[in-house]
């Protein structure tokens, strides 16, 4: 390999001297060694004549070998006399050949240059040279010359081939890396060959493209943006003032939203009451990100003596390849602002999607104009269906198992076949399965496992999701896939990875709880849905679990629903007695609190072991509850290690926002209460993580 590459070098600095110096001996080869001879090899053909003519006479052979004898005698002695000059001059025009090769290459506009496989430089043209002026680049490692050249751009692929970019300070430059075979390319040579060890280098090119980046970026730059701005509770606000000042309300909101877009050349049009359309330049996204969509906050500052503040959501799309593709990425990313609770923007870069603001609660809707809609809707869907599945989240829980089983009710009443796919589930819920069970009323197929409906669900039955949005957190993701009818119901806020193939997606940010939802699409079904004394208990239970008892996020029509169950005979005694603890779980619960660590003096953290318990999970959630209790406990984060992962329960006042901070974990809920599943990490890491993300939110303002 040294070898080689002193004999290269000399090559290119010294010409045929310098190489006959390193002892790399030379020759003719190839087709012209054969041109000089062959005259010589043309002797053997008058030989072969010569001996047919003497076969045919004698006389006339003898003359014709005398002239052959000559004409040998003649080429032997121009072989012998001129070979050596001409081998000069063939020499002489390759060694001439090969200094104009080299002074062209030397050079060329490109830059370009040898390194050894480890990254050494051994050669740069001029070109090269004058991309890093007043330095040797020469036995210098490449790396050491331009910082964004790693180690990993030296692994050639299986052509030999290795390309990227790199910024040096003339501009950007797409690099091209390719094999470089010395003994391949001294036998491609026509007049000489050398004799010398096998090796290769790697030759580098490099292609100026500074101006192409910066044309593609202003192009970037220049591409139009779209998005949907909606006032969150408008009817609400304008309830909330006097008839005269709702003029003066809704000019002053398109007073702040026109007068934010204008600074970026943007333009607003008015499409309703509550609805804006606007469009501008990409270039302007990055300020709108550093501020955070600060809109968001201004609106809340309009207060003509209304009672509500005022909220907006924004959905912006961008990164598609045409105005029309982001248009419809503005679509999804409204949607999502809205499923997420509203007072936030969400923007949607092609298949990322970025999240701003969603600190305040959602408000709550008195009207219950959606959910007859949503009835309607979900009856004319499942009257087409043969059967119906009904699915919950991972370890249902008694909103899940109680959602489930009102859907159940709906849709025998309608007279179709229904079954709840069912796993595992927490403790509480286990006596209520028991006593369906028991009950001769039910089918013994009520009840299936998500293997066995997989094999079952056909394109003429529909799967309804409950207390879930995301197919990777049910209770048996595979049906998700399997299902070509999906109905989503839910009250989480969405994530990114939310099922957006259902043919009906109903989530209610402000609602309690499923069950709440549930029991209103009951009252607008058209029928009179009929529910057991045990079907009231079991959707009760569902509401007073998520509300803790009807202390948080309830409002008006959460008691409305409850008084629905209580009329369809649902027993409170018997449902508060049906939540009772077990020693095991109070113990459990009450080493978590004993156990809490207060990190920045107002954040609750503790875990829990609860290994003798039937739902470790349920208990940890438990606790981070009773934590809200403590005094200057804003929020409480409780980590319970379960089934090779670690659940965190996050809990808060009206002030902390839990649900960014579970995003980051790949979890969600809602603003004031939310969880997450982390895998592959110790307890130990989650809490760190955990304390991180705080600091990190708590110094964003975030919270």
């Amino acid at each position: 390999m040294k070898k080689s590459i002193s004999n290269l070098y000399h090559l290119h600095k010294g010409g045929m001297e310098s190489v006959m110096e390193s002892k790399v001996k030379s020759k003719l080869k190839g087709r012209i060694s054969k041109y000089i001879k062959w005259p010589v090899y043309f002797n053997i053909f008058w030989i072969i004549i010569v001996l047919i003519v003497y076969v045919i006479d004698v006389k006339a052979g003898f003359i014709m070998s005398l002239a052959e004898v000559v004409h040998i005698l003649m080429t032997a002695v121009i072989y012998v006399r001129f070979k050596p000059n001409i081998t000069k001059t063939l020499i002489e025009f390759g060694s001439e050949y090969s200094q104009i090769q080299r002074q062209m290459l030397h050079e060329m506009e490109i830059p370009y240059g040898l390194i050894e496989e480890e990254g050494k430089i051994l050669w740069t043209n001029s070109a090269l040279d004058e991309l890093c002026p007043g330095k040797n680049l020469r036995n210098k490692m490449i790396f050491s010359i331009f910082e964004d050249f790693k180690d990993e751009y030296l692994e050639l692929d299986e052509n030999g081939r290795s390309e990227f970019h790199v910024h040096t300070e003339k501009g950007d430059y797409r690099v091209v890396l390719k094999i470089f075979q010395l003994k391949d390319n001294s036998e491609d040579s026509i007049i000489t060959e050398f004799s010398h060890s096998e090796g290769s280098l790697i030759s580098v090119y490099m292609f100026d493209e500074t101006k192409i980046r910066q044309l593609t970026k202003e192009n970037r730059e220049e591409r139009l943006v779209t998005g949907h701005i909606y006032i969150d509770n408008y009817d609400e606000v304008l309830q909330s003032v006097e008839a005269t000042r709702r003029t003066l309300l809704v000019a002053l909101i398109d007073r702040k939203i026109n007068k934010y877009f204008a600074q970026y050349d943007g333009i607003v049009r008015k499409l309703e009451n509550d609805k804006y359309f606007v469009i501008f330049k990409t270039k302007y996204i990055s300020k709108m990100q550093t501020n955070k969509f600060s809109v968001l906050d201004e609106v809340k500052t309009v207060n003509i003596g209304n009672g509500l503040p005022i909220t907006i959501s924004i959905g912006v799309g961008m990164g598609g390849s045409t105005l029309a593709e982001n248009y419809d990425l503005a679509g999804s990313a409204i949607d999502m602002a809205l499923g997420r609770g509203g007072d936030q923007a969400v923007l949607k870069d092609g298949n990322k999607v970025y999240y701003y603001g969603g600190k305040s609660k959602s408000v709550e809707k008195n009207t219950k104009v959606k959910s007859r809609v949503k009835a309607t809707a979900f009856r004319d869907l499942i009257e087409t269906k043969e059967t119906i599945y009904i699915m919950g989240h991972h370890i249902g829980d008694n909103d899940s198992f109680g959602a489930s089983i009102g859907f159940y009710r709906i849709a025998k009443t309608i007279g179709k076949e229904a079954h709840i796919v069912l796993g595992e589930v927490s403790s509480s819920v286990i006596p209520l399965v028991e006593a369906f069970k028991d009950m001769d009323i039910y089918d013994e197929s009520m009840f299936i496992t998500g293997p066995q409906a997989t094999l079952d669900i056909t394109r003429n039955d529909a799967l309804i999701i409950v207390d879930c949005s995301r197919a990777g957190y049910t209770e048996y993701p595979e049906l998700v896939r399997r299902a070509q009818c999906l109905l989503v119901f839910d009250h989480h806020r969405q994530t990114t990875d939310v099922i957006d193939n259902a043919q009906l997606s109903y989530i209610e940010l402000s609602s309690s709880s499923t069950c709440e939802m549930v029991v209103e699409i009951m009252q607008y079904i058209n029928e009179t849905v009929k529910l057991t004394k045990l079907e009231a208990e079991a959707i009760y239970g569902g509401i007073m679990v998520d509300t803790n008892n009807f202390t948080n996020r309830t409002g008006v029509r959460t008691f409305e629903a409850a008084a629905y169950l209580k009329k369809n005979g649902a027993d409170i005694t018997k449902v508060r007695r049906m939540f009772r603890d077990d020693i095991d779980d109070y113990k459990a619960r009450a080493t978590a609190i004993q156990n809490t660590e207060i990190y920045m003096q107002e954040f609750a953290i503790s875990v829990c072991l609860a290994n003798n318990v039937s739902s470790p999970t349920v208990v940890g959630a438990q606790a981070a509850n009773e934590l809200l209790n403590v005094k200057n406990v804003k929020a409480s984060f409780v980590c319970t290690p379960y089934n090779d992962q670690v659940y965190i329960s996050a809990r808060s006042l009206d002030k902390i926002n839990v649900q960014l901070l579970m995003e980051e974990f790949g979890g969600g809920g809602h603003m004031n209460l939310a969880g997450a599943q982390v895998k592959d990490k110790s307890v130990g890491e989650v809490l760190a993580i955990l304390k991180q993300v705080i600091s990190k939110k708590r110094e964003e303002g975030e919270i």
